[in-house]
């Protein structure tokens, strides 16, 4: 299988005959926005990984390495375009313009979701493996029925390829032609296990199986990973179904901060990804070919620190939530089970001698 790339890591542009036309409105500044946004999410994931190990969150999932596969892909949809992510997308999250403190606060544990999905169209972040397949799947139908033009995306890193709800999610989306896209991370690892161990073949080969077609892309390579999904987005918004892509790319860090990659991967290895980094490739091809200067990155750099900075202060500034919020937005509606929880929960707290926030959840009444 043909892995397509635009950038190779040296920094050198090369011609690719599927992917060209599709980035062929893509000015400077277009190229520099893209390097900043990649600078930007990194110094974001490094702040947010030294607040976990200074005790202001209680976990996170480092996105070192992937930063080229999420801003190549979320800068290729359109607003309303539904963004389905696991756990780590927290790279589009900050493209969608989700605030800081709304990324942070299910980290902090502050709240028990992230962002609110109908104000960046995108969905909160999903922790159980594979499952934002299905629900990306069953929005697309959605919006089959409804003959809107727009799609879904679903973000799904290698080791969910072998769960049944993705399998599932596929055929359905095939089936009923589904303007679904479903993103594959391919980051080499699924926590410990390789993705060599799962697939024996690239995981871009499994699409013709559910019959939709497969693309490998370099997902080191920003532009590339852009014009990949612009390639799929395209097939989606004029009927011609799903499709699915493998961004090559490699989790540099750990799974999350609770996790030690140094037990089951070798130094060589991240050596030799390192050699491919998707930010330093970028600003090789713009320096080499006139694009990027000293002041550019500069002005990027201090952006990065000031992201970063409110990052910070939107985390340590995030108030402790009513311990009765717990019951909010459980269900719908009433729920007889829930109200008898939370009654024994307002009675044990008072127990403790911590009287209960609201007087509508201090009486056990609806959310």
């Amino acid at each position: 299988m043909i892995m397509h790339q635009l950038i190779t890591a040296d920094g050198n542009r090369v011609a690719d005959g599927l992917l060209d036309g599709f980035v062929s409105d893509i000015d400077d500044e277009t190229l520099r926005n893209l390097y900043e946004d990649m600078v930007v999410i990194r110094r974001i994931d490094a702040e947010a990984t030294a607040l976990q190990r200074q005790g202001q969150l209680a976990l996170w999932p480092p996105l070192l390495g992937q930063e080229a596969a999420q801003i190549g892909s979320v800068r290729a949809l359109d607003d309303d375009d539904f963004i389905f992510p696991t756990y780590r997308e927290n790279g589009v999250a900050y493209c969608r313009g989700a605030k800081m403190s709304d990324v942070l606060g299910v980290w902090r544990g502050t709240w028990n979701t992230g962002w609110d999905p109908y104000e960046v169209n995108m969905a909160t972040p999903q922790i159980i493996i594979g499952s934002q397949t299905l629900h990306a799947t069953g929005y697309g139908m959605g919006l089959v029925l409804e003959g809107k033009e727009t799609l879904a995306i679903a973000y799904l890193g290698d080791g969910a390829t072998s769960q049944g709800d993705v399998h599932e999610s596929m055929v359905f989306a095939a089936t009923f032609q589904a303007p679904v896209i479903f993103f594959c991370q391919n980051n080499q690892w699924a926590i410990s296990e390789p993705v060599g161990l799962q697939s024996h073949v690239p995981l871009a080969g499994r699409a013709a199986g559910y019959g939709m077609p497969g693309l490998q892309v370099d997902g080191n390579d920003v532009l590339a990973v852009l014009a990949a999904v612009r390639w799929a987005a395209d097939r989606a918004r004029t009927g011609s179904g799903p499709s699915f892509i493998e961004a090559v790319t490699y989790r540099m860090g750990a799974h999350t901060t609770a996790d030690d990659p140094t037990r089951y991967r070798g130094v060589t290895e991240l050596e030799e990804w390192g050699a491919k980094d998707p930010i330093t490739r970028m600003r090789t091809f713009l320096r080499n070919s006139g694009r990027l200067d000293g002041a550019a990155e500069s002005a990027i750099a201090a952006k990065a620190d000031a992201v970063a900075a409110e990052l910070r202060q939107a985390c340590i500034n995030l108030p402790d939530p009513d311990p009765m919020s717990v019951f909010e937005n459980v269900y719908v509606d009433g729920n007889p089970i829930l109200e008898l929880q939370r009654k024994h929960y307002g009675a044990y707290l008072s127990a403790l001698g911590e009287q209960p926030v609201g007087s509508a959840t201090a009486q056990g009444g609806a959310s």
